[in-house]
């Protein structure tokens, strides 16, 4: 940003000529997929979670319940958040705040209408992640441990086996055995489970081996030599 001085009074122009372009993400409506349900529900003031912001505390004092096919996904949400079938289409879902120039609020706005877009998808279709093997020997196999509980054994040349308890909601498939398939109808479990699994091998850049989850890639580097 440059300050330009005269005759009394400061001018600021930025350095980009384009202006800023907002992707009003939180004004589009929300598709309710055949199938699914919505509801709202009050979650009792001895459950209710809260976070503060500044000198402010704001409490996430209801639930948007999605149901599907695949299950149901409970999103909280704080007060100032309004979610509504639209009036012209009850298939449609609105979300709206009570101040939309307040700076938390317009945050909040975007992101929680991306949780229930994300959870009308996950209850109705699922979310999946694919995380792939590269590197020699590298592999893992599904078996049950002693407790009975799916588990995923990872072979990536330790001189032990990691393994992994797959949870509840999650369904974990093994086209071959240098991939994984994760599935569930809450996206943020599944990619979170995807990430557990690929920090006991982050790619490395060097030969590129490691784990990789979906369509990640690495940049190369060349080798130090001395």
């Amino acid at each position: 940003m440059s300050v330009l001085r005269g005759l009394g009074r400061v001018q600021t122009r930025g350095f980009a000529s384009s202006t800023a372009a907002l992707s009003n993400i939180g004004k589009q409506p929300i598709k309710l997929i055949e199938g699914t349900s919505f509801a709202i529900e009050t979650i009792p003031p001895e459950f209710c979670r809260s976070f503060a912001k500044r000198d402010k505390v704001y409490t996430l004092g209801r639930q948007v319940i999605i149901k599907g096919p695949l299950g149901t996904i409970r999103t909280e949400i704080p007060q100032f958040l309004k979610v509504r079938p639209s009036e012209d289409d009850p298939s449609l879902l609105t979300v709206k705040v009570d101040k939309p120039t307040n700076k938390l609020q317009k945050q909040f706005w975007g992101t929680m209408r991306s949780a229930i877009q994300n959870a009308v998808i996950g209850t109705s279709e699922g979310h999946m992640a694919i995380v792939k093997f590269v590197g020699t020997g590298y592999r893992a196999i599904l078996e049950k441990n002693a407790k009975g509980q799916d588990v995923i054994a990872l072979k990536l040349g330790f001189p032990y086996t990691p393994k992994v308890v797959i949870p509840k909601g999650i369904k974990v498939s093994s086209p071959n055995p240098a991939r994984l398939v994760i599935e569930g109808c809450d996206k943020q479990q599944v990619k979170l489970f995807a990430a557990v699994i690929r920090e006991y091998k982050k790619p490395e850049p060097y030969k590129g081996k490691g784990i990789f989850v979906d369509d990640e890639t690495i940049v190369l580097k060349e080798k130090k030599i001395k």
